[in-house]
């Protein structure tokens, strides 16, 4: 009987060199007629032992990594299929790692474990059951499932889910849609892009579900650009639920109705805003629209339409399949599910790590994170992307939980966790948060395309220990101006990072930059 190896096939692991580790070890055995199947499935996201190697056994699957192409031969001399064998790569059972073990993967269960574009793996792994139930109810009755789980975005705001698509069911329209906001573009993000690449019919059987809950019967999924691995699986996996009566005219003979496509945008990161991605996705600039009308009112093509991030819609099947109170039971306060951080940056273990909110940031850095790389101490970290502030040691306590993080002024955002060590330039970092504005800003409101721009150049004064004090106070108000003044969450959040790098950080901002060293 054939013994399985699983290699990983997601982006990171292949730029790290699994297509050859997969290839090799495929060569090896014919060569030395030694009956292993490679199967590519999706990553474990432990990527600092990528690529993750995984032999399948009666007791679980043994793990090997992180594994070069120069690692085959002497995996192959241990007889690393046997699983448990002595070699320096081998890790034991992979399932009882401790990263793995203290986590709460609940949307994330599945990634890892299949072929991401393999229907039946899907299925052999509880997937579609979810669909299956919500078919079997009317649509306010699938809302509520939503609502009672507590389910928020996981985009940024945290409004709702449930309620949002209450909105949709009771608008009034022969067409709804069901848009999903795959544009990740925060620094240190990775969630989406390994739902869609590692995970596709979860996404594809929630935003099914979310058409089935409001009525909506044409669906997109909005992707960057910059993840051509994701549209491809998700364009297969696309067509396998078609193929197999999962998506179209006669969803598995309910005679319920759902289309869905895929699209991708032009490397816009003001794209990640709802109103600007429904003006890209119509075939317009990606400009901001005035609210209201909310999307949910007046959305795609001026029907109301639900506008959800991936992790959002990703997390529909689990809700649906086993209870809104399984959902609701993990989390604090109005934090409820999970959230999948992503730790980057200068750390030991970077990774995606799914956790029930309520363990602090702290928790989150060094007992996942095992502290920096470098070694050097941790000096700060930049939770929720871009846009979110710069904490020092003294809020590393704070719970992940979204109040708590709002009520210190900071974001948790995306989930994305940017460490730094004590090595980091704060100026240069307020000065890159103005600058990504600059680049990035639509153009439509002053106070983003002006002030940031003039941030930059009061920034750069401030380095260069041009009146020093008269310029800080000169960006406080100009800070203000784009917080009070934005049109959305571009020019009104970039200051967050800016702020907090001053108040907590105040001392990089008083001695000037040296000679040559100006950005």
């Amino acid at each position: 009987m054939s013994i399985t190896i699983y290699v990983p096939s997601d982006t990171t692991a292949k730029a790290l060199g699994a297509d050859r580790v997969a290839q090799l070890i495929a060569e090896t055995a014919a060569n030395q007629q030694i009956d292993l199947v490679v199967k590519r499935n999706g990553t474990r996201a432990l990527y600092w032992i990528e690529p993750l190697i995984e032999v399948d056994s009666e007791h679980g699957r043994y793990g090997f990594g992180p594994v070069k192409a120069k690692d085959v031969a002497s995996l192959f001399a241990a007889k690393f299929w046997e699983g448990q064998v002595d070699h320096p790569l081998a890790l034991g059972l992979v399932d009882e790692l401790d990263y793995l073990k203290k986590q709460q993967r609940l949307t994330f269960s599945r990634i890892g474990k299949a072929n991401p574009t393999d229907l039946a793996d899907y299925q052999a792994l509880e997937g579609y059951q979810g669909l299956r139930k919500a078919l079997a109810l009317e649509p306010q009755a699938i809302v509520d499932e939503v609502k009672n789980s507590g389910l928020r975005g996981r985009g940024g705001a945290a409004f709702p889910t449930g309620i949002k698509w209450q909105t949709v069911l009771n608008a009034p329209a022969e067409q709804k849609y069901i848009v999903c906001n795959a544009d990740e573009g925060d620094s240190g993000t990775f969630a989406d892009r390994l739902v869609m690449e590692c995970d596709p019919f979860m996404l594809i059987e929630g935003m099914t579900i979310a058409g089935l809950a409001v009525g909506a019967t044409q669906g997109y999924i909005y992707c960057r650009s910059e993840y051509p691995l994701a549209v491809e699986n998700l364009n297969l996996a696309i067509q396998a639920a078609y193929d197999n009566n999962l998506l179209g005219a006669d969803i598995l003979g309910s005679g319920k109705h759902f289309d869905l496509e895929v699209r991708m945008g032009a490397g816009a990161y003001i794209c990640g805003e709802e109103t600007s991605l429904l003006e890209s996705l119509e075939g317009k600039r990606g400009l901001v629209r005035a609210k209201p009308p909310l999307p949910a009112i007046v959305g795609l093509f001026g029907q109301p339409t639900i506008v959800n991030n991936v992790l959002s819609l990703a997390a529909v099947p689990f809700i649906m399949d086993k209870g809104a109170q399984a959902y609701a039971d993990c989390g604090m306060g109005r934090s409820r599910g999970t959230l999948p951080f992503q730790v980057a940056g200068n750390v030991k273990f970077g990774g995606l790590v799914e956790l029930a909110f309520g363990p602090s940031l702290r928790e989150l850095m060094f007992d996942f994170g095992g502290g920096t790389r470098s070694g050097r101490p941790l000096r700060a970290v930049q939770v929720g992307g871009p846009l979110g502030a710069y904490l020092p040691e003294s809020q590393w306590d704070l719970p992940l939980d979204y109040e708590a993080f709002a009520q210190a002024g900071a974001v948790l955002g995306h989930g994305g966790v940017v460490m730094f060590d004590d090595t980091v330039d704060m100026s240069e970092q307020a000065r890159f948060s103005m600058e990504f504005c600059v680049a990035e800003s639509c153009g439509k409101c002053t106070p983003c395309r002006i002030g940031s721009t003039r941030g930059v150049e009061v920034i750069d004064k401030i380095r260069a220990g041009q009146n020093v004090n008269a310029n800080l106070e000169l960006l406080s108000d100009l800070c203000e101006t784009m917080l009070d003044g934005s049109l959305c969450a571009m020019g009104g959040m970039t200051p967050f990072p800016v702020q907090s790098a001053v108040k907590h950080f105040p001392e990089d901002f008083q001695a000037p930059v040296k000679q040559g060293e100006e950005a």
